[in-house]
């Protein structure tokens, strides 16, 4: 069973700039697509990104598309989010998770999830 742990998260102000990772244990990771989605507080949990197994493809939420960039290295078994002109809107807890469904923006596919971590922007 692969586990997933985020790291990265942190007080930034906007404007700002934050990299989140999620390291995967397991020898089947690249068997997952692997998104990253968030929830802030009294909101509903929101796609963010997605990754395919293999890389090639990308996905990303309206909100973050231009801002926000999703890798992988199935290699080091990590997949990344790098954040850029980080907005107050962008606060929540950002959490990893893993489909062996494909690159979906439904969290109720997704079989992993890794506990999350914050991330704030001060304006």
């Amino acid at each position: 069973q692969v586990q997933l742990v985020e790291s990265g998260g942190g007080l930034v102000q906007a404007g700002g700039s934050l990299r989140l990772s999620c390291a995967a244990s397991g020898r089947t990771f690249s068997s997952y697509a692997m998104g990253w989605f968030r929830q802030a507080p009294g909101k509903e949990r929101e796609f963010v990104a997605v990754i395919s197994w293999s890389g090639g493809s990308t996905y990303y939420a309206d909100s973050v598309k231009g801002r926000f960039t999703i890798s992988r290295d199935n290699a080091k078994n990590t997949v990344s989010l790098q954040m850029k002109s980080l907005k107050p809107e962008d606060t929540a807890v950002y959490y990893c998770a893993g489909s062996t469904r494909g690159s979906r923006r439904d969290g109720t596919l997704y079989e992993l999830w890794g506990q999350g971590t914050q991330v704030t922007v001060s304006s």
